[in-house]
């Protein structure tokens, strides 16, 4: 198992650098988790490139899981119901508290 660091900031900014680290782990055979407790900073292009690794990994049969979401972190999620997409089916969208989300559209 591998445990990543999602760090603060999943802005537009930094979702280049996100892909960059998340890059050398699509095809590890072992479980790979995301540490989402320290994201205070949330933009919709970081949270695509999130989509997009766990879509990856899992069309190669491998397990991915996000750990320890911080509330930034999961009312974005829930704010554009991707709770399925990042393994987070408990997340509804109907309890979203919008406030911590910049730019959610």
């Amino acid at each position: 198992m591998t445990t990543l660091d999602l760090g603060e900031d999943l802005g537009i900014e930094t979702s280049a650098a996100l892909k960059a680290l998340l890059a050398p782990h699509l095809a590890q055979d072992q479980e790979v988790i995301l540490d989402g407790a320290q994201v205070r900073r949330v933009h919709t292009a970081g949270l695509q490139v999130l989509c997009a690794f766990f879509a990856s990994r899992a069309a190669l049969g491998r397990r991915t899981a996000l750990r320890d979401g911080s509330p930034s972190l999961l009312d974005a999620v829930r704010l554009l119901g991707i709770g399925d997409s990042l393994g987070l089916p408990g997340i509804s969208r109907n309890n979203s508290n919008a406030s911590t989300v910049e730019n959610p559209a």
